[in-house]
């Protein structure tokens, strides 16, 4: 075999390698990717925000869908979907590029954003007024989201999973009160961690 050919077979194996592995890439990148939102999942997710947790100035958010079961049962579950892609990418935007969100299954959502400029609980505010409006592709259904969530800085010596205990007890607090939108409290979580409901868990 001559010099050329086996450039040309090299060059040939090489080829094929390379869109093998951008083909593998890719595949990776789209199981990290919740296929009806395009949110992290629940992995992906975790790995991220406990990189954005080392600044003293991320904030951790949980959101979950109120009433998400009869937005399915009376509208089905087209307007479910629909409503669930909104969310993601109303919440993706209030996030911003340097932030992170994850869909970590059903109607709750979480996210971790920095906030050096110490507005989150504005951001949140105005985030949850956004999060109720209609839904272009159904806009028949009306619902709220709630929210509950945390500053690292408050909770320095707790990693990703006991911050998003707290969001959670203060996101269950949000859904059975007068507002959508409540920040955890500074006081040690509840030794039976009351606030969550059943079969919640924090990330990994």
């Amino acid at each position: 075999m001559n010099t050329p050919t086996l450039v040309l077979l090299a060059a040939g194996v090489t080829l094929v390698w390379g869109v093998h592995g951008w083909c593998m890439a890719r595949r990776l990148r789209t199981a990290r990717r919740d296929p009806l939102t395009g949110l992290w999942t629940r992995e992906a997710f975790t790995r991220r925000a406990r990189r954005l947790l080392r600044n003293p100035h991320a904030v951790v958010v949980l959101a979950d869908v109120d009433r998400f079961k009869q937005v399915n049962d009376v509208h089905g579950h087209a307007a479910g979907d629909a409503l669930l892609t909104a969310t993601a990418a109303r919440l993706t935007h209030a996030v911003g590029r340097a932030g992170v969100a994850g869909r970590l299954g059903g109607d709750e959502f979480a996210a971790v954003l920095i906030d050096r400029d110490g507005t989150a609980e504005d951001r949140f505010a105005v985030l949850s007024r956004v999060l109720a409006r209609p839904v272009d592709t159904a806009p028949e259904v009306h619902t709220t989201v709630s929210l509950g969530w945390v500053r690292r800085g408050d909770h320095p010596t707790e990693d990703l999973s006991g911050l998003l205990r707290r969001a959670d007890e203060a996101m269950y607090a949000a859904k059975h009160g007068p507002s959508r939108v409540r920040r955890a409290a500074l006081e040690r979580l509840l030794a039976s961690i009351t606030g969550r409901r059943p079969g919640r868990r924090g990330a990994a």
